[in-house]
């Protein structure tokens, strides 16, 4: 009885929140029939990531060369990570969102955007066994207040839990003591020694990623060279292996 009065309750609540704040689409801000969704027209700006793809890289084939094919890029320049796997290609409307999050304070889109997240890094989720976010310098912390890469994650685990798997998650388990400076218009070196030595384990973290297959989460992948800087950091402090997970990514290797 008390059961069914709680869940009516919520209903109920969801019903008034509805009426006071009408559910709008997270792309343009249109009315739409739920939370966290899209309208019809923002839905086709997304490209979603499906297969066939690159099984190291998540880079997306123009056709499918079978199953477990490796992109040219993986052969010639292998990452240190063992798998990478991304939601959608960062461009137009992926790109506002990501930048919306990012600088514009809407943490109300991360629900949305670790979902498919989820649904792309399935494989990856099942495999892990402790979720690490990539972190913010201190400095940049500071003046955004929240790190995206870390509610991502937390939302992933929490997805995780309402399918029943306790994943463990590390949310302070790499720190970033290198103040590096943006990536956005470097070149692939340039990206590199940037963050070149950028991230460490913190002391006491060790031992929750010492044998431990690591999922470590991200919002943009571009050359890889954030999070191949933050797998390394990983793998030092014992990591058994290291997946990458990100909500988009780009077209192609830059």
């Amino acid at each position: 009885m008390a059961l069914s009065v709680q869940r009516g309750a919520g209903v109920m609540s969801q019903i008034v929140a509805n009426l006071l704040f009408p559910p709008v689409c997270a792309g343009c801000r249109v009315a739409v029939g739920g939370p966290d969704a899209l309208c019809a027209r923002c839905w086709t700006l997304l490209r979603f990531i499906e297969r066939p793809y690159c099984d190291v890289l998540g880079l997306p084939f123009s056709y499918d060369p079978g199953e477990g094919a490796v992109s040219p890029q993986a052969i010639a320049d292998p990452p240190p990570f063992a798998r990478h796997r991304s939601a959608v290609i960062y461009d137009g409307l992926a790109a506002r969102l990501v930048a919306a999050l990012k600088y514009g304070d809407r943490t109300d889109l991360v629900p949305l955007m670790a979902s498919w997240m989820g649904r792309a890094g399935e494989d990856l989720l099942a495999d892990a066994e402790i979720v690490v976010p990539v972190p913010l310098h201190r400095g940049r912390l500071w003046r955004r207040r929240f790190n995206q890469s870390a509610e991502l994650a937390r939302a992933l685990v929490r997805g995780e839990a309402a399918r029943g798997r306790a994943l463990a998650s590390a949310p302070l388990a790499l720190a970033r003591v290198k103040a590096t400076r943006s990536q956005v218009g470097l070149g692939r070196r340039q990206r590199q020694e940037n963050v070149r030595g950028a991230f460490k384990i913190v002391p006491g973290q060790r031992a929750a990623i010492l044998g431990r297959r690591v999922l470590l989460v991200d919002d943009v992948f571009t050359t890889g060279a954030t999070v191949g800087s933050a797998t390394l950091a990983l793998i030092r402090a014992g990591a058994r292996d290291v997946d990458v997970l990100t909500f988009a990514r780009v077209a192609a290797e830059e």
